[in-house]
């Protein structure tokens, strides 16, 4: 009997159950087959015309993808104004503040249209159809294909698929794999180039809490920021351009001020990122002592070395803002999630299901023929895991570590120019290099640099076996005797890139030697050559690893016919329901499904750079001038709990009433439940989202910005 009820607990990890309406990230275009009839039991009042549709507008047409899915984001007014999380434009208000003009501590509002503020590079992307195509990528394709072949002839027909669909059209198409590659789907967008600034509160609002508040409930964070999607004077996507006009959407969000209650139906539809929820016990070690554990142990070196240079001054702070955040976001979440998957005992329960997937198979020779290796490919490519292992920390210890390496190496282009002699390239890679000497040192402290190398270097000796050490390593313990901070030291002294007029002065006048001589440039080359070295021994497995978990997904959509299938999350437009309500994390503990402003105050900090609260935000509160964002209980709401399926992508996404009106915005998930991405828990996952009223109370009466306001439609 406890085998069975394991087993059971398994599949509710994997499998979307009638009963378990906020499991899955749903592809709003198979809403009518799949959903609408459970969606409709919990209180949703919409068709699923109303969520997607390629005859009318719809509310697919309001949700952007940002930066291509990094982040989602929703349109809120007919003149293009998006809404997202404050964290989702962090890089965006760090790259415009200056200790002039501390956008991060202050805040920005853009009091007319003229003073937005552009963002190269950044995108949004509409969905325009998707389309089922998997059998036209599998034409020609054959069980007695070698990986290569089947590979290479899928390539071959998605490519004339993408090219068909978009051909006379300014938009994007890209199919992508879903269930592992089982199915394959068609998604086309049009994206727009002019992305601009348009508000964000003060950090203290909008990053309120910290690190110390991250993933976890209750939260008082006032997570949002605004832009506005431009467009050529067509209406069409254009790079920016003073004469670009303010897009005009196809459909916008109306806005609630109505509130909710415990057990008010939630949906989010937003681009998640990723999740490997069919993932095997195999995979789930792995993740844990692998890709978590490399995170854990050089992003805690690295982050409270950065702490240390942030609170020396403003710029400081201003100038790795945006590089702790990215860094400290997942170190606190690779925690968690070993946490959470130890607690709930996932890797049992993987066992127990693949043990079951295994006698199902057995049972029958036809399905032993078919699926019989799957497990067996899955299990023998993670036999031996020390290069996998070698390169998750390589990556986090000297890619996405120090700076140094990475950008030294961007020279190597130059430096093979330079070995021919060839004056033609040389110029070229001469301008390359030039062109990003503004952005890299903008937000460069080379001291605090040295110290992140030092420590990190450090961290990948002592997790990585002698095989997989860059030689530099080894000249460490032999010429400067273990101490990695005189060589360091040194090498940072005398390389010409961790300042920038050592650098330009090299670029007005490149020498072969310099570079040959240059130990951060040719440390540099090292550790690109060890990544290629451990990449290409992972190869030697991927192809078997690829194809096991094909199979196994494949064998357990056709063991369990009768069940609801949802893919894994891969940033494409997905849609999640379920309801507002409270949850219990642990034994003696009740958390309630909202919070007020009553706990921001109750959380200060004065000075303190995660609590410190504004003095106008105290004044307001203590007035209590709340205007019409107050709830019917007369408090200011400022967060609320769903138990919605998201994650990474989802920050920004919209969270809808029954109607399909916005009541809030999703930024975050909870700490018990960190194991979502590779297994949802239906007890614990939860949903964290600003409340809309206290993002609009916050522009209104806290920022002024009434000009926003104007141009929304909110429903009273």
């Amino acid at each position: 009997m406890k085998r069975i009820n394991v087993v059971l607990l398994g599949l509710c990890l994997l499998f979307q159950h009638a009963a378990i309406a906020d499991e899955g990230m749903w592809l709003p275009s198979l809403i009518q087959k799949l959903n609408i009839g459970d969606m409709h039991k919990l209180g949703l009042e919409l068709s699923a015309e109303d969520i997607y549709s390629i005859n009318k507008s719809s509310l697919k047409d309001a949700v952007v993808a940002l930066d291509h899915g990094s982040c989602t984001g929703e349109i809120i007014s007919s003149e293009g104004l998006l809404l997202t999380n404050h964290h989702c434009g962090f890089g965006e208000i760090q790259e415009h503040s200056s200790v002039e003009h501390d956008y991060l501590r202050d805040g920005f509002w853009a009091k007319t249209k003229e003073e937005e503020l552009p963002n190269p590079g950044k995108t949004a992307s509409f969905l325009v159809r998707v389309e089922d195509v998997t059998d036209s990528v599998l034409v020609n394709v054959t069980d007695d294909m070698d990986f290569d072949e089947r590979n290479a002839q899928i390539q071959k027909n998605s490519f004339i698929i993408q090219k068909d669909a978009i051909e006379d059209t300014h938009y994007d198409a890209k199919v992508q794999a879903l269930f592992k590659g089982n199915r394959y789907y068609l998604f086309v967008y049009e994206t727009f180039r002019d992305v601009r600034l348009v508000g964000a509160p003060p950090k203290s609002i909008g990053k309120f809490g910290g690190d110390t508040d991250n993933w976890m409930w209750p939260r008082h964070t006032g997570d949002f920021s605004m832009f506005r999607v431009y467009c050529g004077p067509d209406g069409k996507p254009a790079s920016y351009s003073e004469d670009n006009i303010p897009y005009q959407p196809k459909y916008h969000l109306k806005i609630s001020l109505k509130g909710y209650e415990e057990g008010d139906f939630a949906m989010v539809m937003g681009y998640p990122g990723s999740t490997n929820r069919y993932k095997s016990s195999f995979g789930i070690q792995y993740t844990m002592n692998g890709t978590n554990q490399a995170r854990i142990d050089a992003r805690g070196e690295k982050l409270e070395i950065l702490n240390g240079y942030m609170n020396t001054s403003q710029k400081a702070n201003i100038q790795y803002a945006s590089k702790y955040a990215r860094s400290s976001n997942y170190y606190k979440y690779s925690i968690g999630q070993n946490k959470g998957l130890k607690a709930l005992d996932v890797i049992e329960n993987k066992q127990a299901i693949e043990k079951e997937f295994t006698n199902w198979v057995n049972a029958n020779d036809e399905r032993k023929e078919k699926y019989g290796k799957a497990l067996d490919l899955i299990e023998r490519s993670y036999e031996d895991t020390q290069d996998e292992k070698a390169y998750e920390y390589l990556v986090e210890t000297m890619v996405r570590g120090p700076e140094i390496f990475f950008f030294s190496y961007g020279a190597k282009g130059l430096y093979q120019a330079l070995k021919s002699d060839n004056t033609n390239r040389i110029e070229a890679n001469v301008q390359q290099i030039r062109s990003e000497l503004d952005e890299f040192y903008k937000d460069y402290d080379a001291r605090t640099d040295e110290k992140i190398t030092a420590k990190l270097l450090k961290v990948y000796n002592n997790n990585v076996t002698q095989a997989y050490r860059p030689p530099f390593l080894d000249k460490i313990h032999s010429k400067y005797k273990g101490d990695y901070q005189e060589f360091v030291s040194e090498m940072f002294d005398k390389t010409i890139f961790a300042d920038r007029s050592q650098l330009e002065e090299f670029l007005d006048n490149p020498k072969l030697r310099t570079l040959k001589k240059d130990n951060a440039f040719q440390a540099s080359l090292e550790v690109f050559d060890m990544m290629s070295i451990i990449g290409a021994k992972m190869n030697m497995t991927a192809d078997d690893l690829l194809t096991g978990r094909r199979l196994f997904v494949a064998g357990l959509m056709e063991m369990y016919k009768d069940k609801k299938f949802y893919p894994d999350a891969n940033s494409t437009l997905r849609l999640s329901y379920g309801t507002v309500g409270d949850y219990v994390p642990r034994d003696g503990v009740q958390y309630s499904y909202y919070t007020t402003l009553k706990g921001y105050i109750e959380k200060e900090i004065p000075g303190d750079d995660e609590f410190d609260v504004p003095e106008k935000l105290k004044e307001l509160y203590y007035a209590k001038d709340y205007g019409r964002y107050a709830d019917e209980d007369g408090t200011l709401h400022t967060c609320f709990i769903t138990n919605n399926d998201i994650t990474g992508g989802n920050s920004g996404s919209p969270v809808m009433n029954a109607r399909g009106e916005l009541i809030g915005v999703a930024f975050d998930g909870n700490w018990e439940a960190m194991s979502g991405d590779l297994a949802f828990e239906p007890e614990l996952q939860k949903c964290i989202n600003v409340d809309i009223r206290f993002v609009l109370w916050t522009i209104d009466k806290f920022a002024g910005a009434t000009n926003l306001i104007e141009e929304m439609t909110i429903i009273q």
